[in-house]
């Protein structure tokens, strides 16, 4: 895979200051349905509705309800129901635990609220997960959507830190990846790539 040339920074504007998450769509098989398990069992107020018979983006002709919860930062998670009852396919060549989008709740107890709440309701809850950074619970929304609700352990000095070698890890895989890709071209690459750290070791097999 070859990567296209990049342009001069220089001759660019300079990238716009993105203050926050605006909000994240997906697919709902039925608005009601969705509704119910992001107001009634999440608690995230229903906000604002658009409805429309063309895609306003593209022009194309596909009626839809277009509507939004909003977070306590102002940011909202929103849906479009498109009058077919039909879930969101997932991706066929990504794990289900993959794709998923994480809110983030104040405190572990927050999350053990939550998960008493779901299961309550009948839907399955994984964790509470330790990140060691933070915590977590996931469990899937009525279409299918992986979520997340995670609590944030680590203090703004420890992710400031982590911060400062992002870039060099990051680079370290990418250079196994060239390798790797190498191996592969000439058929020696039996299996996938695997990073060069392991930071979640207690997961290995015959870990307790």
């Amino acid at each position: 895979m070859t990567a296209a040339p990049r342009p001069d920074p220089a001759t660019l504007p300079a990238p716009a200051a993105i203050q926050q998450l605006h909000h994240y769509a997906y697919k709902a098989r039925d608005a009601e349905e969705t509704r119910h398990f992001y107001e009634d069992i999440l608690g995230l107020p229903l906000y604002h509705i658009i409805q429309s018979d063309y895609v306003p983006s593209t022009g194309e002709y596909c009626p839809y309800t277009h509507f939004f919860f909003r977070l306590q930062d102002g940011s909202f998670i929103a849906f479009f129901d498109l009058g077919d009852d039909i879930k969101p396919l997932p991706s066929p060549n990504t794990p289900l635990w993959v794709n998923h989008i994480s809110f983030r709740v104040n405190t572990v107890q927050d999350l053990e609220n939550t998960k008493t709440r779901l299961q309550a309701h009948g839907i399955e809850v994984l964790g509470v997960t330790d990140h060691h950074i933070f915590k977590s619970i996931y469990f899937f929304d009525p279409n299918g959507i992986r979520l997340e609700l995670t609590a944030q352990l680590a203090d703004a000095a420890q992710m400031h830190k982590d911060s400062t070698v992002a870039h060099q890890r990051l680079s370290d895989w990418t250079a196994r990846k060239e390798q790797w890709r190498k191996e592969r071209a000439a058929g020696n690459a039996a299996h996938a790539l695997k990073p060069p750290t392991n930071d979640r070791p207690e997961f290995a097999p015959g870990k307790a």
